[in-house]
């Protein structure tokens, strides 16, 4: 019997494959070509979005007679429940909250806070025990004006004429010993920046205790840090339609949104109310910067010396 011989790397390969087709596996990523890793994300499913819509229906339709009930009653739960109705409204919309620092308990407060979408109301309702200062034009909305009006929002137009009796409806309601949430930016934005605050809210911060700044920014989605393509999901601002926005972020999964309670200081510390809308708006803004950026934040304080900045 004649031998043969064979390489060494031979004796190593088997002599019959079981399958006959062997398995063979492309060297790209799947869905197309290696940069479609940074097209948009997929929706997600209608069926997901249809369920969160109908369970969040059901559910402040069941909370709002409870409300109502609470209103007409003495003590704390009117301004408690609330807090319990956005926490679930949350829940059923699959966003989860991570809260950072300790809301202030020396009422009543004058919670400041960034604005980039309609979602800011349910997350900050969730977490802070205040009713919210809102537009006149919210008031006109269906369903919503109810829920707001349960909630005890003070409705602020931008009439001239009416400015005075909406300070002191303000100042009427933190004199009762009721916090409140306002949003100094003056409009919702596109959730990369904060925009300047404007001197003009916080001419009612005299009425408060306390003021604490807030910092609010959704930062995932999926599971994985949200960039800035994923800001559109959440910002809710321009024309956009509140109708379609909603469906679009009800079909998601896997949303997170930070809440940053900063150190709160009273209103006196600082000079003016110019000065303590820019440090306000300068806490509020690092502290959103660094969410968006992945890095670690902590509550900040005042600068108590701070002044204006100089403009060159």
């Amino acid at each position: 019997m004649q031998s043969v011989a064979r390489a060494p790397i031979d004796a190593l390969r088997p002599r019959r494959l079981r399958r006959r087709n062997p398995l063979r596996f492309a060297n790209r990523l799947p869905g197309g070509r290696l940069f479609d890793v940074f097209e948009d994300r997929p929706l997600g499913g209608r069926v997901r979005a249809v369920r969160r819509l109908v369970t969040v229906l059901l559910w402040t339709l069941l909370c709002m007679p409870v409300q109502a009930l609470l209103l007409a009653l003495p003590g704390d739960a009117r301004a408690r429940f609330p807090m319990l109705f956005h926490r679930v409204l949350c829940w059923l919309l699959g966003v989860k909250l991570q809260v950072i620092g300790t809301p202030c308990a020396d009422r009543p407060v004058l919670f400041v806070a960034n604005h980039s979408s309609w979602l800011d109301i349910p997350v900050l309702g969730a977490v802070l025990p205040a009713a919210f200062v809102a537009k006149a034009e919210v008031g006109t909305w269906p369903l919503i004006r109810t829920v707001a009006r349960l909630g005890r929002t003070v409705f602020v137009s931008r009439n001239r004429g009416t400015t005075g009796k909406e300070a002191e409806a303000m100042r009427g309601r933190m004199a009762g010993g009721g916090s409140l949430v306002l949003f100094p930016e003056g409009t919702s934005n596109d959730g990369t920046r904060v925009l300047p605050f404007r001197s003009a809210f916080f001419a009612v911060a005299d009425g408060a205790r306390q003021v604490q700044p807030v910092s609010v920014v959704y930062d995932r989605l999926g599971g994985l840090p949200a960039c800035r393509r994923d800001r559109p999901l959440f910002a809710w601002y321009g024309d956009m339609e509140m109708g379609s926005h909603v469906w679009r972020l009800a079909r998601r999964s896997g949303a997170r949104v930070t809440v940053v309670l900063h150190e709160p200081f009273p209103p006196g510390l600082l000079p003016n109310r110019k000065v303590l809308a820019a440090e306000a708006e300068r806490i509020v803004a690092l502290g959103a910067e660094r969410l968006r950026q992945n890095r670690p934040v902590a509550p900040m304080a005042p600068r108590p010396g701070a002044r204006l900045p100089v403009s060159g």
